[in-house]
């Protein structure tokens, strides 16, 4: 089948990245000869029409910029079947052979719906907590590690200063990599995770005192998301310590902010493999990394991958940050 016309979307929650890989995506398909159409907040934008005819500029000057020109939306009506066959029939309106869709395990969901009601996809994992399992890295990931570094280092400057403890939420509802690699960035006392249970008088105030009788004097915790509960935390802390206790959540400011190199370069190379996939009449895949390798993996596969977490790194941070 050769393939004339292909869409992009961005779904789920943004990451800094998605632009390089719209852009990657819609370069690589005008200078093969394709039309592009850049599909605005989601599937429902598909299910609407709600679409723009790009040129190789409509992606100038957007490979620095966080969040997602396309503009992103969750979408109830597209997890039915009446809406996967609007948006197929859309999708032939327009005269659609493929969408690429950058988003997260939901997202891939929606697009395998779509390549069986006949429009082949492709996947592109993009968000920040890093937790889809075929891929070890996901767009956006770095970045937000990298924000979550900066804010942590601002905050340990006023917890220093007043001999103080900061419990810090960072994202990561199921997947705990953005804490443990900021903890261990960041030089955290303890770092909890939803992947590892916690003993509170151990892990949290053991391991503080320990550190406060060797002459420390101010703590980072930091806490994903997924575990949460850091007012209470903070709470406990300073009620079995005395240590003057804070807590802070980061929120969506790690959502935000021009992408880092790393995350240019990755979304630049998945964009340009969906683009190919898509050429020869492949869909149904994800683009994935593996070993620092772009590949990718039928959807359906791909989403009946269990996730390992490094648990290696955790028993590094445990030794180190003390």
């Amino acid at each position: 089948m050769s393939v004339k016309t292909i869409a992009v979307l961005t779904s789920g929650g943004d990451a800094p990245g998605m632009n390089a890989a719209v852009r990657a995506v819609a370069r690589t398909a005008l200078t093969s000869g394709m039309r592009v159409f850049g599909v605005r907040r989601g599937y429902n934008g598909l299910l609407n029409g709600d679409v723009i005819d790009m040129n190789l500029r409509s992606v100038s000057d957007i490979i620095h910029h966080g969040g997602t020109m396309l503009y992103t939306a969750r979408s109830p009506e597209f997890n039915t079947p009446e809406g996967v066959k609007k948006a197929a029939d859309m999708c032939r309106q327009m005269e659609i052979d493929g969408v690429v869709v950058i988003g997260g395990d939901g997202s891939f969901r929606g697009a395998r719906d779509l390549t069986n009601a006949g429009i082949n996809c492709i996947g592109i994992p993009g968000t920040i907590d890093n937790d889809i399992a075929c891929s070890e890295y996901t767009i956006g990931y770095d970045t937000a590690m990298n924000t979550a570094m900066e804010m942590v280092d601002r905050l340990r400057d006023t917890t220093e200063s007043h001999d103080r403890c900061s419990v810090v939420e960072v994202m990561g509802r199921r997947c705990g990599d953005l804490a443990l690699n900021t903890g261990i960035a960041v030089g955290a006392t303890t770092i909890l995770v939803p992947e590892i249970p916690f003993d509170f008088e151990k892990d949290v105030i053991g391991r503080m005192l320990f550190t406060q009788k060797t002459g420390k004097k101010h703590f980072i915790i930091v806490v994903a998301e997924g575990v949460g509960g850091v007012s209470e935390i903070s709470k406990r802390i300073q009620e079995s310590t005395g240590i003057e206790s804070r807590a802070t959540i980061l929120g969506h400011v790690q959502r935000g902010g021009s992408p880092t190199l790393r995350d240019r370069v990755v979304a630049s190379e998945m964009g340009n493999r969906a683009v190919k996939l898509l050429q020869e009449g492949l869909g149904n895949r994800v683009v994935a990394m593996s070993d620092g390798k772009i590949v990718d993996y039928d959807i359906t596969v791909a989403l009946s991958m269990k996730r390992v977490f490094n648990k290696e790194l955790y028993d590094v941070a445990l030794q180190i940050s003390i």
